[in-house]
């Protein structure tokens, strides 16, 4: 199913251009127009899902294993020094395009971006960990 008013759809449809660097049946993988590195990627499912959430499971194994594989095509051919892979669900978590998308984003020694690709650090005292696990434990 795909989202007419969707630009992730129309970019994975063909219907908007876009540097593709891979594509098959189910995802197409582009160089993002506004890069935070060298050879900034985005996965792109054809398929319209919102968000991680929305995917089926089996779909999801399938980005990973491609991010994986684009990971190190990317490294060997760009020599960086380093590769991030994110993924943001909702605005909350930095999502501003609501079509699910994986970053790639390679990585070199100063490049700058250090910082951005980092969070502040909590400080919970040992009751509020305990109080997390509890409800995060199955």
């Amino acid at each position: 199913m795909r989202d007419s008013n969707c630009i992730f759809c129309k970019i994975s449809g063909g219907e908007i251009p876009s540097k593709t660097i891979y594509e098959d049946d189910e995802f197409r993988v582009i160089l993002d127009i506004s890069p935070a590195t060298r050879g900034h990627a985005l996965i792109i499912p054809r398929e319209h899902y919102a968000n991680l959430y929305e995917m089926p499971e089996d779909v999801a194994g399938r980005v990973m294993i491609l991010a994986k594989k684009m990971a190190g095509h990317m490294t060997e051919l760009l020599q960086c020094d380093g590769f991030n892979i994110v993924q943001n669900n909702g605005e909350a978590a930095g999502q501003t395009v609501f079509h699910f998308h994986m970053h790639l984003i390679p990585r070199y020694a100063g490049d700058g971006n250090e910082e951005k690709l980092c969070w502040n650090h909590l400080e919970l005292s040992a009751e509020e960990l305990e109080d997390i696990f509890r409800k995060l434990k199955q």
